[in-house]
Order: structure tokens, then C-alpha cells, then sequence
């Protein structure tokens, strides 16, 4: 019952602040953590609010707070998941809810099993990256992408070096 209820109260949240932000329109910043497993496999979350479908793990950076420390943090409290040797991607610059956004991109590994918590986060999966889920979210989709992209450009690299 208590679950429920924090579900509720997360789909509000969720909505009044996306409210609040095409009201404010105030330069936001977030992180994203694409955390793989030993098998090259993705892990993603389905959320009890907002949009359905597959997301990656993320959110936003507390105060005095580093953004790979937000990442990695959110990692934890999404899927219970350690993140090994994270590092920074890169940056995505986007519009969220009105408002202009920065997202961290993180990559890490892990060797945990995901258990989220069932209140924010109702789905904790690990997928290979030719077999992703559908709905896959769109932002999703384009982080995996810009990713994907950085990773090819430093395997190129380090093979012409």
C-alpha cells in the first residue's frame, strides 16, 4: 500500500515539475548512466511515472554535487547497482520540458543484479544492445546513439595509435 501511494505521489512530482519548468524555463542539468555487464549488455529501467517505456538510469545532480557522483549515485538508488570505473562520455545538449538541458553522459560497468526499488522504478533489466526493449524511449534511443558513436571514435583511435 505504501508503495502505492509513493507511486502516486511520484507521478504528481512528475508533473508539477514538468509544469514548473515550461513555466520557469530555467537551464537545467542532469546524468545519465549507461551501465553494461560483462556480457556487453545495457541495463535499463522502466519508472512508475512519466512516459512508458525503457529508460536509461539518471536523474538529477544535488547540490555540491559533481555530476559523476550524481550519476553513479543514481545508478545506486534506481537498480542497487556499483558502478566500476564510470566515466564521462560526454555532454547532450537538449530541450526538456520547455527548459534547456544538459545531460552527463556516464559509462560504467557492473557485476551487481539490478533490484529496484519498486516505487520509482518498477523495471530493472539487462539487454543486449542488438535486442533492446520496446517502447524504447526516444532520448534513450539518441543517448545510446551518442554512446555508441563515442565509443567507435576512441576504438578507432587507439587502433591508429
Amino acid at each position: 500500500m505504501i508503495a502505492k501511494l509513493h507511486r502516486f505521489a511520484l507521478r504528481l512530482a512528475h508533473d508539477g515539475r514538468h509544469r514548473w519548468r515550461l513555466w520557469r524555463g530555467t537551464p537545467l542539468e542532469g546524468v545519465t548512466m549507461i551501465a553494461c555487464d560483462h556480457r556487453d549488455q545495457v541495463l535499463l529501467v522502466r519508472h512508475s511515472y512519466g512516459p512508458s517505456g525503457w529508460f536509461l538510469p539518471g536523474g538529477g545532480i544535488k547540490r555540491r554535487e559533481t555530476p559523476q557522483q550524481a550519476a553513479v549515485r543514481e545508478l545506486r538508488e534506481e537498480t542497487g547497482c556499483t558502478a566500476e570505473g564510470a566515466r564521462l562520455v560526454g555532454r547532450f545538449e537538449e530541450q526538456v520540458s520547455g527548459s534547456p538541458h544538459t545531460a552527463h553522459v556516464f559509462t560504467c560497468m557492473t557485476d551487481d543484479e539490478p533490484r529496484p526499488d519498486r516505487r520509482e522504478v518498477v523495471e530493472a533489466r539487462f539487454f543486449p544492445l542488438q535486442s533492446l526493449p520496446e517502447p524504447l524511449s526516444p532520448r534513450t534511443r539518441a543517448r545510446l546513439a551518442f554512446w555508441r558513436e563515442r565509443v567507435n571514435d576512441l576504438t578507432s583511435q587507439s587502433a591508429m595509435d
